[in-house]
């Protein structure tokens, strides 16, 4: 059946909305299968083929092949769309399960009332089509700095009109905190994400990630567009504050410098993108603890302590810098620990040099009671690093040889004197648990014997909460011990703190 109309239809349809005209000749055929199927009482299936050149299509009833249910008497579950392999095969033997045999049928007419049962198949289908296009458009563009007008808000969200029909979402928590936007505003996001989904936005736009930093001075710094500055972090505070970390790949420019521009233009046209945010440009360094003095500018530091085991450092300020190294509300110190990547402790420094002394006191004294060494020689074994016994005890001979005014001699002595120092708390720690007497409480308590109480005694096991603070594994080696008994007496003893909590 000719019909120069459906072909009409193709041409806007692909014309208007910029898709392929396959696609529209497919949701016509769609189209044309849901009103021939309307003309049943009983499911059934059709195919339509339209002719892509003279708009001539045919309609064809469809049977699927299946093999015999013998649930069902060895017939067919949907007569209306299904027949048994047999049946099938006495038209053609080749016929497998799985295949279709179709019949030419009547077509239903291209008409006005066949169009609008046609219209909302073939209006999904191009939506389909024109979101399937977005996503392939934009998926390679994830990272990118986007630009869209202002098309509506809702509830604190933004969705912006990217230009060729093309929409972006910001949701309520990637907008900067009470950033004044209006309808028809041009605003700048990162695209963060492209999904396919098939309601709802499909690109989706971030104001408040670090990355957008990144991107708007790869845009505004040429030198970092060109590589010769790299950016190695960024942190931020959305709207208030931030920091970058920048290094230069040619010694001669000034990352900083460039960063910032002629009297701050460049750094101040970023600042007003990001309604009016602060932004501390931070010289990147090798070494983890001079980086970490950088991004903690503009506070001074007086001293910093490594901890690579917890990778932590705790930084020391003087006590009239404390407020600013810490920031409002924290802001400073939070920025510095996401930019380097170290949790950073912020201590007094006059507080921590007190600290430094008592403790450098102690240890001195303690050397020379234990080591039977002057106050000079406990004084060095201080300055060089060694706190306490069992360092000096286990230290590399080598190492204390590197000791300036130390022989092997004194070296042996010290390692040997500091070993039976160990030795002999040792001995007393046992002999204090092996003397130590069960608790009243423990000994009272249901289910325990005077014997069984001692015997955990002599394993530190003194009172209720020290029992209760053991699991069944802990006390299943004491004789007698099963696992239940042992689950029993810990719940016991475990009574006083479920009465604390409910007091």
């Amino acid at each position: 059946m000719a019909n120069k109309e459906i072909l009409l239809v193709a041409d806007v349809f692909a014309n208007e909305k910029e898709i392929d005209k396959e696609i529209i000749f497919q949701a016509i055929e769609s189209a044309l299968e849901a009103a021939t199927v309307k003309r049943y009482e009983n499911p059934v299936k059709v195919r339509v083929a339209v002719n892509r050149q003279t708009g001539d299509y045919l309609t064809y009833r469809r049977w699927q092949v299946v093999d015999a249910n013998p649930e069902i008497n060895g017939d067919v579950e949907h007569p209306g769309w299904q027949i048994l392999l047999e049946a099938a095969q006495l038209d053609n033997p080749e016929v497998q399960v799985g295949d279709y045999v179709e019949e030419e049928i009547e077509s239903v007419a291209f008409c006005r009332i066949a169009a609008q049962t046609a219209k909302q198949v073939i209006i999904q289908k191009v939506r389909e089509a024109e979101r399937k296009k977005i996503v392939e458009a934009y998926q390679d563009r994830v990272g990118e700095l986007v630009t869209g007008v202002v098309k509506r808000l809702e509830k604190g969200s933004v969705y912006l009109d990217l230009g060729g029909h093309v929409e972006a979402y910001i949701a309520r928590e990637d907008m900067i905190p009470k950033e004044p936007v209006r309808m028809g505003d041009r605003v700048r996001g990162y695209l963060k994400a492209v999904r396919s989904e098939p309601r709802g936005p499909q690109l989706f736009v971030s104001r408040t990630a670090p990355e957008l930093l990144i991107a708007l001075f790869r845009l505004e710094v040429p030198e970092v567009g060109e590589g010769l500055i790299d950016i190695l972090a960024a942190a931020r505070d959305p709207g208030s504050r931030a920091k970058i970390a920048v290094r230069a790949n040619d010694p001669r420019l000034d990352p900083v410098g460039a960063c910032v521009g002629m009297r701050g233009s460049r750094v101040q046209a970023i600042s007003n993108e990001l309604a009016g945010e602060r932004v501390d440009i931070i010289l990147w360094n090798a070494n983890d603890a001079q980086f970490v003095i950088n991004a903690m500018s503009p506070a001074e530091i007086q001293s910093i302590v490594v901890d690579e085991d917890k990778h932590s450092m705790d930084v020391a300020v003087a006590t009239d810098s404390l407020s600013q190294a810490i920031g409002r509300g924290g802001q400073n110190v939070r920025l510095a620990t996401e930019l380097t990547g170290w949790e950073l402790n912020i201590l007094d420094a006059a507080q921590v040099g007190k600290n430094h002394d008592e403790a450098a006191a102690k240890a001195k004294q303690q050397f020379m009671d234990l080591l039977d060494v002057d106050e000079e020689i406990a004084g060095i074994l201080v300055d060089v690093g060694l706190n306490n016994i069992e360092e000096i005890a286990y230290i590399p001979v080598d190492e204390m040889l590197e000791i300036e005014g130390f022989d092997e001699e004194l070296v042996e002595a010290l390692r040997s004197r500091a070993k039976d120092a160990l030795l002999i708390s040792a001995i007393a720690s046992e002999e204090k648990i092996e003397t130590a007497e069960p608790s009243p409480e423990l000994l009272a308590m249901e289910g325990m014997s005077e014997e069984l109480a001692r015997e955990m005694a002599a394993k530190g096991i003194l009172t209720l909460d020290d029992l209760a603070e053991q699991a069944i594994d802990d006390i299943i080696e004491f004789a007698g011990m099963t696992e239940e008994r042992a689950g029993k007496l810990i719940m016991k003893a475990r009574e006083s703190w479920f009465a604390e909590d409910k007091g």
